[in-house]
């Protein structure tokens, strides 16, 4: 964070780089026929050449009109139908295929992937554009929330997003390590995909696994700041719990895979060695730790309450352990979601009160991350589709 003040500081416009490259931008959608209109309009609407960008949707097993939306918005839309590899890594992959085979003479540099959802700020493709120049063949944006203002769910996700873009994306440039690409709005280059065959990760988090295993490669992966973009949110706890369930369980896929070649890479790589270390404390399930700490706090405080050990010294200490532990969570967890509100107070569209009101709430969301950690641990996960129902245009949101 003090890397991330010093950065915010003497922040200075990117140098201007008069290279436009070209690009395609990618959207793996899933019934979203209410949002991928308003997302297609706000590519439509950059301050880009439109003659350097196409737009592609690959309408993967969709039962509504996904396909027909997107193709009267003036995309170019592929529908996909498969029950057996199911998740938006098949989708993308399927897409990239699509465009070697039908569209290579277009010679793309670089390939945007967004989720239907999302929505673009008219500068976004522009200021992307300006880090690609710069060498980096992956690039993050900075991610914001169409509806942060609907409830402390929604809010949570969202300040976790803007913590992550500028408390650790930002920090990582600064220290020329790698960032980490997180689910959608992003760039890669032409040539990365295909090196890599297309997009051969199938995990159930293909975003952090594709991030690891070029980190391992010794690719550097980029942020750009200016890009700013908009997401939709869970609102519901049930939404929420599917989603993260995947995410831990994907996080615990990631480290059985990648685990001992990113610890390799710490001690032995030649490049990446701050990346690889700063990966594998991101995905190792030290969340488990707290789980069992506050789990064997509990047990040995039920033993004293039930007279299993002499004396009231053993409830006296596991009592304040766990209070300790509990509160100790939640003021660091509160410090972070109160200095990120603070800095990122201007990009947050909600009311001012509710924007003071959901850093308080924000150790709460954080704290369900404790019991979906232990259930990502025993149950089967699979990917499961999330509703988005907030149809708005960039000008709605602001």
């Amino acid at each position: 964070m003090f890397i991330a003040f010093k950065a915010k500081k003497n922040n200075k416009p990117e140098v201007q780089n008069d290279n436009p490259y070209k690009y395609a931008v990618i959207v793996a959608a899933r019934n979203e026929e209410l949002v991928i209109g308003q997302l297609i309009k706000s590519i439509k609407n950059q301050k880009y050449p439109k003659e350097l960008i196409d737009i592609f949707v690959i309408a993967d097993n969709c039962t509504d009109n996904t396909a027909l939306v997107a193709m009267q918005e003036g995309a170019i839309v592929r529908e996909r139908f498969n029950k057996d590899q199911v998740g938006k890594g098949y989708a993308l992959d399927e897409m990239f295929k699509i465009i070697e085979k039908e569209y290579s003479s277009r010679k793309y540099d670089g390939y945007f992937v967004f989720d239907a959802d999302n929505l673009l700020d008219e500068n976004y493709i522009a200021e992307m554009n300006k880090t690609f120049n710069r060498g980096y063949r992956v690039i993050t944006s900075y991610r914001k929330s169409k509806n942060y203002d609907q409830n402390w769910i929604s809010a949570g996700y969202a300040l976790w997003f803007l913590h992550e873009a500028e408390y650790l994306n930002l920090p990582r440039m600064v220290l020329n390590s790698s960032c980490a690409i997180s689910g959608t709005g992003f760039l890669v280059h032409t040539d990365l995909i295909k090196e890599n065959g297309g997009w051969i990760h199938h995990l159930l988090t293909e975003d952090i696994e594709f991030s690891v295993s070029q980190i391992i490669k010794g690719e550097k992966i980029g942020y750009c700041k200016s890009a700013m973009f908009y997401d939709e949110q869970p609102i519901t706890f049930r939404q929420s719990w599917n989603q993260r369930l995947r995410w831990a369980k994907g996080f615990y896929q990631v480290f059985a895979k990648y685990g001992k070649d990113l610890v390799g890479g710490i001690f032995k790589g030649k490049r990446n060695r701050l990346s690889c270390f700063d990966m594998t404390m991101t995905i190792m399930p030290v969340l488990l730790v707290s789980c069992i700490s506050l789990v064997t706090n509990g047990l040995f405080y039920l033993a004293g309450f039930l007279g299993l050990f002499e004396g009231k010294e053993i409830i006296d200490v596991t009592t304040s352990a766990m209070l300790r532990s509990v509160g100790g969570y939640y003021v660091l967890l509160f410090l972070v979601g109160f200095i990120t509100t603070l800095t990122e107070w201007g990009e947050i569209h909600c009311s001012g009160w509710k924007k003071i009101a959901y850093t308080i709430t924000f150790p709460l969301f954080m704290f369900t991350y404790l019991p979906i950690a232990i259930v990502a641990l025993f149950k089967d996960v699979e990917w499961k589709p999330i509703a988005h129902t907030v149809v708005k245009s960039i000008d709605d949101v602001r």
